[in-house]
């Protein structure tokens, strides 16, 4: 999902949706059998740690964020035995796919979510539970948003950007987008697509009445929320 509201921030040049009317939804073009296919390459990768594979499948906004090497040292802090593993679910949002799988390992079943693009590239995936600064920060902006606390919400903003965005303003693109998807219903989690640099990237992913999306919050290094992205209808 996206709604960029205009910064001077590279995280927020994703594609856009558009929502023509909101009794109808537009969902990714990506099938569910497309989406499949990419996350059963992608777990046999992982099984295998091949991380040229994993890096080949990356979208090209992650390809400058990381190397197959840096790749390849993050497989290797995973467990090294992978018995199986099976895919539970394949939610199509507005402009990205959620899978979520389960990865039969030496240390024990661990859940996988992976996020894919129209493409089917891999935007993010995360096989953790824990929560990182962010993630959390990601968390608790949604969530005082679902629960109408608008300067709650805004509180989580750098100064500058609460100066462009008021409470109102959250309020009114939150409204319309809980409307246009069913309504708010719960999060389900936040994965770190880009961390560590000047802009950090988590994707919360939210189940709504009528489909489970990925709202892109962006942070600066300090971990300060610069931009979201929510659909440019939504104004």
């Amino acid at each position: 999902m996206a709604l960029s509201l205009g910064l001077p921030c590279s995280l927020s040049a994703l594609p856009l949706p558009t929502l023509a009317a909101e009794q109808s939804i537009q969902k990714t073009t990506l099938s569910p059998a497309q989406a499949t296919k990419t996350a059963q390459i992608l777990l046999k990768a992982l099984a295998i740690q091949d991380a040229k594979t994993i890096y080949a499948q990356l979208s090209g906004a992650l390809h400058s964020t990381t190397t197959i090497e840096r790749i390849q040292q993050r497989l290797e802090n995973r467990p090294r035995v992978v018995y199986g593993n099976r895919i539970i679910d394949v939610s199509s949002g507005l402009d990205d796919t959620t899978v979520k799988a389960m990865v039969m390992t030496s240390k024990g079943d661990i859940p996988l979510v992976m996020v894919l693009d129209e493409r089917g590239k891999l935007i993010a995936w995360e096989w953790s539970d824990r929560d990182l600064a962010i993630e959390q920060s990601a968390i608790d902006f949604v969530d005082n948003l679902a629960s109408k606390r608008w300067i709650s919400a805004r509180s989580l903003l750098e100064l500058s950007f609460q100066q462009e965005l008021k409470p109102e303003d959250l309020q009114r693109k939150w409204t319309k987008l809980d409307r246009v998807t069913g309504g708010f219903k719960k999060v389900e989690n936040a994965i770190v697509a880009s961390q560590g640099g000047e802009q950090q990237l988590v994707l919360v992913t939210i189940q709504f009445g009528n489909l489970t999306d990925n709202l892109f919050v962006i942070f600066n290094s300090q971990g300060k929320i610069i931009n979201v992205d929510f659909s440019p209808d939504l104004v």
